[in-house]
């Protein structure tokens, strides 16, 4: 069975920077499942995960727009500081949550103020050339269900 269109992938992955760092691996763990063609993760990824079957070793090199995008500068806010649970004291570069109308964002500090801080939303990874070493471990059919939620059920994808 091929990668395709509504089919469930279970995978592992080391994900590196240019400059060769390890950001994360999952070799060790459970692996990480998605359903193709659901945009369910980054869409260089996808594209190259695309007709692998199980057993494929490969590794893909992303540019920022295939991956998380370049830096958009308009993405920074500054919003009041009793609007963010944290521990302890917030310093700039440090990633932290916050809740709005449509749910928990992730964000960097920029800077801190006494009644306010400056965020950055956009993601973490955005603006930067990163590479993948994936193996895949196994392929099947979506189930309807998946297919109508669109994403991956079960451990390591979506759980309900």
């Amino acid at each position: 069975m091929e990668i395709s269109k509504n089919k469930v992938v279970s995978f592992h992955y080391e994900l590196r920077d240019s400059q060769g760092t390890v950001l994360e691996d999952n070799f060790k763990d459970t692996p990480s499942l998605y359903m193709h063609g659901a945009d369910n993760i980054i869409s260089g990824l996808e594209a190259a995960m695309a007709g692998h079957k199980v057993g494929d070793e490969f590794e893909v090199t992303l540019a920022p727009e295939d991956a998380y995008g370049n830096v958009e500068p308009n993405k920074q806010e500054r919003i009041p500081a009793k609007y963010l649970k944290h521990e302890g004291k917030m310093k700039p570069g440090q990633a932290i949550s916050f809740n709005t109308d449509k749910g928990m964002r992730q964000a960097t500090v920029v800077k801190v103020g006494k009644f306010a801080v400056d965020i950055d939303l956009n993601h973490p990874l955005a603006g930067h050339t990163l590479s993948f070493k994936v193996l895949i471990k196994d392929i099947r059919d979506a189930t309807d269900e998946e297919i109508r939620h669109r994403h991956a059920h079960g451990e390591g994808g979506h759980q309900h």
